[in-house]
């Protein structure tokens, strides 16, 4: 089962996560999220059990536990339906850094072509 951990303190690693979990039961895999820029925690992960009833058990008692001065939430991943997942490849509209995404531009904070003469530009 795959179980969503939420509320990490920033400075938790994947081996003191994976401890708490392993009281319960067997452990497959355990992976805290983190910035692909800067590397940070985004303070929260997901541990795989190889157990329904472990990781149920570990839900129920580990569920608002505190880590660290901080409240941590533990509940059953639920993957997002097929139509909920944001795809940004195929996203074609609205204003962004440089104008929109579609082909003329669209309001952006450096649009040329937005009639108020040398405002934002450098």
């Amino acid at each position: 089962m795959n179980i969503f951990v939420g509320s990490l303190p920033w400075s938790i690693e994947e081996a003191d996560l994976r401890e708490s979990f392993e009281v319960y039961g067997s452990v497959s895999s355990v992976k805290i999220i983190t910035d692909k820029f800067t590397g940070r925690s985004k303070g929260f992960g997901f541990v795989e059990m190889e157990s329904d009833e472990e990781a149920e058990k570990a839900i129920a008692e580990l569920n608002g536990a505190t880590v660290d001065g901080r409240t941590i939430v533990v509940n059953k991943s639920e993957p997002k339906p097929e139509g909920e997942r944001k795809s940004f490849s195929n996203n074609r509209s609205g204003g962004g850094y440089n104008g929109g995404g579609n082909s003329r531009g669209g309001g952006g904070y450096n649009d040329r072509n937005s009639g108020e003469g040398n405002r934002g530009r450098y």
